[in-house]
């Protein structure tokens, strides 16, 4: 018998945002492992995001999905509010009161880093008695940037109201949850430490899974990224994703290790470009931190940095077409860079600067798909000899580079895997 799960995913095709990939690669799956799922998102014209159309095509025609409004952007910031939580909660409150009028639900699900939503999980479970489950991404209440003196995406004001929050909020909606999956095992350890009531047996981590489909689709879509030319005489390296404080020692790092060698072998360098995509965590800063940190390394004539986040299936392209893929890590060892999956797909040499404890270091590492510069502590660490043989490997590749993934190790991390692990709590 199908048990029913409602799963909160305020973004959802066809804005293109990291926290419901989760969500889009896993639904193919459920009805397969004993779930039908139900879709509650937020009406993309009120979401503040890149638009993809194609991701569209990417969701199973028969699932269900509920949309509903959030108060107008338009009107909220006139009141410096752009939190989509708090434009979209009544409207979420009431679209499950009328949905639950006449039908049943088994399960909530909230897989979404707009955390205050999940709040809600613990007012549907007093009031309809539905357990529910919530999938932290990233942290919630989070002290990295107050231990690190590091700057916060979004600046130190957003930074602060959101942790206030937090500290009542967080608490508040774990109380009466019934399991809590995670993508790093870090989390566990610090929401027990942080709440005597929560034990081992509730959580699970579980990585996204890989998005195989997606790269099947891709060919058919006759993308055309507009990143660079791939049949200009360059070697095009790609580095995609947001590029956090965090990630500053592995950047800093790479660019020390390739003056270094420039300086010795500078025709080797001639042909060669590195592109940083969607580096920003804000729709509208446009600032190019990652270009102007180049000029302390005379790198700035080959580097290149496109602070916006593109489509997700350009970006998909960008990485097939590149020539090398560069995976930058952050020194939280608890980061865990979902984007491995699709850089191991596409098929390219890949050249990954990660902490010692990352998940993705074993990923990498299980599967052969890729060469890995680990390290520990950013203050005593010296990358530059490590990454300078790296770098030589990188630079020897040909064109026709063909992958030696080992395709078998890698089956654990694909989307049908990581949908029966889901299912499976």
């Amino acid at each position: 018998m199908q048990r029913r799960v409602l799963i909160i995913s305020p973004n959802f095709p066809p804005i293109n945002a990291a926290d419901h990939q989760r969500i889009r690669m896993s639904l193919p799956y459920f009805n397969e492992f004993g779930w039908e799922p139900v879709i509650l998102c937020i009406n993309p014209n009120f979401v503040e995001g890149v638009v993809d159309p194609n991701l569209d095509l990417t969701v199973p025609s028969n699932i269900e999905i509920i949309k509903c409004n959030a108060i107008s952007q338009k009107i909220s910031r006139k009141f410096l509010i752009g939190n989509l939580a708090l434009r979209a909660m009544p409207y979420l409150m009431r679209a499950v009161s009328k949905y639950l009028e006449k039908n049943t639900i088994d399960l909530i699900y909230f897989s979404t880093t707009i955390f205050p939503v999940m709040v809600l999980g613990r007012y549907w479970f007093k009031r309809y008695k539905i357990p529910y489950v919530l999938d932290f991404q990233d942290p919630w209440l989070n002290d990295y940037y107050d231990r690190t003196n590091n700057p916060p995406p979004g600046g130190n004001l957003k930074y602060k109201i959101s942790q206030t929050l937090a500290k009542t909020l967080e608490p508040y909606a774990l109380k009466k949850v019934s399991h809590i999956i995670t993508v790093s095992p870090e989390y566990p350890k610090m929401l027990m430490e942080r709440y005597s009531w929560l034990h081992q047996k509730q959580f699970q981590v579980l990585p996204f899974g890989a998005p195989e489909k997606d790269f099947e689709m891709l060919s058919s879509l006759n993308i055309q990224q507009k990143i660079f030319d791939p049949n200009d005489g360059y070697k095009h390296w790609v580095y995609v994703g947001r590029v956090i404080e965090g990630m500053h020692f592995s950047i800093k790092s790479l660019f020390s290790a390739i003056r270094s060698h420039r300086q010795q072998f500078p025709e080797a360098w001639q042909k060669i470009k590195l592109h940083f995509i969607g580096t920003k965590y804000s729709i509208f800063d446009h600032k190019k931190e990652i270009e102007i940190l180049s000029q302390s390394y005379n790198l700035d004539h080959i580097v290149t940095e496109y602070p916006q986040r593109i489509p997700y299936f350009e970006a998909l392209q960008v990485l097939r077409d590149s020539h090398a893929i560069l995976i930058i890590g952050s020194d939280d060892r608890g980061y865990s860079a979902s984007k491995v999956y699709p850089c191991i797909l596409a098929r390219k040499p890949i050249l990954a600067i990660l902490h010692e404890q990352s998940l993705v270091v074993n990923v990498l590492e299980s599967c052969q798909a890729g060469q890995v510069i680990t390290f520990s502590d950013p203050r005593t660490t010296n990358l530059i000899d490590a990454l300078t043989t790296k770098i030589e490997w990188l630079l020897a590749q040909s064109n026709n580079y063909t992958s030696v993934t080992n395709w078998q190790a890698f089956q654990p991390y694909t989307a049908k895997e990581m949908t029966r692990q889901q299912c499976a709590i």
